[in-house]
């Protein structure tokens, strides 16, 4: 099969023949047919910390099991049968520990961790659900404790209403996240007041279902953490998820939040390049890797064993998004799509040109194909034929 490879040591990568996986215990196999970008995949091929000759890049996915592991014969469930449409992600070239990589025309995936494409769906949109999804649910019900359809945190009983900001509302993170924050309302009986930070230019977006912002501030705005202040009565808000989480934009979510409130980030000290030391309210971190259930691995000094809880967490979360196809209702809205033209030979040149270097940093590419403009509330996906 056709792969694209990650050779670290000279931080290169080509599309090149490799041997088709087999499936372990559990796993299925799946014939790719469309994948989708997260800034991870870039970072890691940037600088590596893959030890291996050689590995495949990438983590979202959607594609056809074609071949299940034989101690699935028994096993009573729709994602292991040949022909059944499923997305996921897995790890790709993320860690020293070597990991399959979806950016190929085979791999294989732990069956669980999928969920059924609905036939209303693409494969290109159901691309962009996996890994953004399982990051905003373990942020609002793993680490949050806030209570949902497949978690069991509470609330207290309040007529007043839970502040949730997210800034970055527009990234496909936030986006997710939004809706799985309106989940904490449905399964709580509170009322969520959910308060965006986002470019002026899709508000009236944000605004509309499945997100629903009650307040959105312009992120441009120097101000923005006073409006935001101001929107709560001065109280500050309940729970913030940062997901830029690059420089000062940690210190400015971290102004927002109230004296008993909880916020969360999603890159960590060193790739976002913020200090820790004066942050009243230190942030919740965790690589959403952790739902894969294998020790992790990043290099000397750095080594995550395997949470058997965050497993189960999102194997509750993937069912969650599974029963979707039982009940014929879409869980969780994919992102807008950016259809990027060729396959995995145009992933780096196109694709990761556009998704280098620090969201903060990011300028417009000086280059004239309409597909290579900026990136603003769509996920960059890839046909693989």
């Amino acid at each position: 099969m056709k792969a694209l490879i990650l050779t670290p040591s000279t931080r290169s990568t080509d599309v090149r023949d490799i041997p088709t996986p087999t499936p372990g215990p559990g796993e299925v196999l799946i014939r790719v047919r469309a994948v989708a970008l997260n800034p991870v995949d870039v970072i890691y091929v940037e600088d590596p910390v893959a030890e291996q000759h050689q590995r495949v890049v990438g983590t979202d996915f959607a594609g056809i099991v074609t071949a299940a592991s034989n101690d699935l014969a028994k096993v009573e469930d729709g994602r292991i049968q040949n022909g059944a449409r499923v997305a996921g992600f897995i790890q790709g070239a993320s860690s020293a520990n070597d990991r399959p990589g979806a950016f190929a025309e085979y791999l294989t995936a732990p069956y669980d961790l999928l969920w059924t494409v609905p036939e209303s769906m693409s494969f290109e949109q159901a691309s962009t659900v996996s890994m953004c999804g399982l990051t905003a649910a373990q942020a609002v019900f793993y680490r949050f404790g806030l209570p949902g359809p497949f978690s069991s945190g509470s609330v207290a009983t309040s007529d007043d209403p839970i502040h949730v900001l997210v800034y970055g509302s527009s990234t496909c993170l936030g986006l997710l996240a939004a809706q799985l924050v309106h989940r904490v309302g449905e399964a709580s009986g509170r009322r969520i007041r959910l308060i965006g930070i986002a470019s002026s230019s899709k508000h009236e977006f944000l605004r509309a279902a499945p997100y629903n912002y009650d307040f959105l501030v312009d992120y441009h705005e120097q101000d923005w953490p006073a409006q935001v202040r101001d929107a709560t009565g001065g109280n500050g808000v309940h729970f913030a998820l940062d997901t830029v989480s690059e420089r000062d934009t940690v210190a400015k979510v971290h102004s927002t939040v109230g004296p008993q409130g909880k916020y969360h980030v999603f890159r960590g000290p060193h790739g976002g390049k913020f200090d820790l030391a004066n942050l009243a309210i230190k942030p919740v971190f965790g690589p959403v890797y952790e739902g894969l259930g294998v020790g992790l691995s990043f290099g000397p000094g750095a080594f995550f064993p395997a949470k058997p809880e965050a497993r189960d967490f999102a194997a509750k979360f993937f069912a969650f998004l599974n029963s979707g196809a039982r009940d014929n209702e879409i869980k969780l809205q994919p992102n807008p799509i950016r259809q990027m033209p060729g396959g995995l030979e145009r992933i780096v040149p196109d694709g990761f040109a556009l998704l280098s270097g620090m969201v903060v940093d990011r300028k417009p590419l000086d280059m004239s194909e309409e597909y290579m403009r900026p990136i603003s509330a769509e996920k960059l996906v890839y046909t693989i034929a």
